[in-house]
């Protein structure tokens, strides 16, 4: 077990120096393809994860590492531009403008919707209870007049005046 441990020390160690020896060539060659240093970085990163899993990659010489490494490196920049392609990239400019796009999903919007919802609210519960069936089940269960009559057991007329004055009462309600 002990030299197993010591056996990936020495990789390790191994490796190290490898990257202190090619990395600055491979940052020089993926350099000249891509533009972001994070980009870089990261790929630079992969190539030499991919070199600590290589398991005969130190046996080689050093101009086979070299052309290892650069092949790898080569690899993992077409992988990166055939993922950029798939990749839809939008300008921070751009999803600024298009997250709201319905003005009525902005976030102000939908505070100023729930504050009006709750004062709606607090006006309908202000109403006498047979306003409040009035309305609830002229407009949420969408029922006619003649509709609520029955239900409630009142005439006809004597809906349309209590819708009349709910409505009234709630506008007058709300406005306050």
């Amino acid at each position: 077990m002990k030299q197993e441990i010591s056996g990936q020390t020495s990789d390790h160690s191994q490796i190290a120096d490898l990257y202190h020896c090619y990395a600055p060539l491979l940052f020089a060659y993926l350099r000249l393809h891509l533009s972001s240093q994070e980009d870089i970085e990261d790929l630079l990163l992969e190539v030499f994860l991919a070199a600590l899993e290589c398991a005969n990659l130190l046996e080689l010489p050093a101009e086979k590492q070299l052309a290892w490494l650069r092949r790898v490196a080569h690899n993992k920049l077409v992988d990166r531009y055939r993922n950029l392609a798939r990749l839809q990239v939008v300008a921070l400019e751009g999803v600024q403008e298009s997250a709201f796009f319905n003005e009525h999903l902005a976030p102000e919007q939908v505070v100023l919707r729930r504050e009006e919802q709750a004062n709606l609210q607090k006006a309908l519960n202000r109403l006498p209870l047979l306003q409040q069936q009035v309305l609830y089940l002229h407009f949420v269960n969408g029922l006619r007049c003649v509709e609520i009559a029955r239900v409630l057991g009142k005439r006809e007329g004597t809906v349309r005046v209590l819708l009349s004055r709910a409505l009234n009462n709630l506008r007058n309600t709300y406005q306050e």
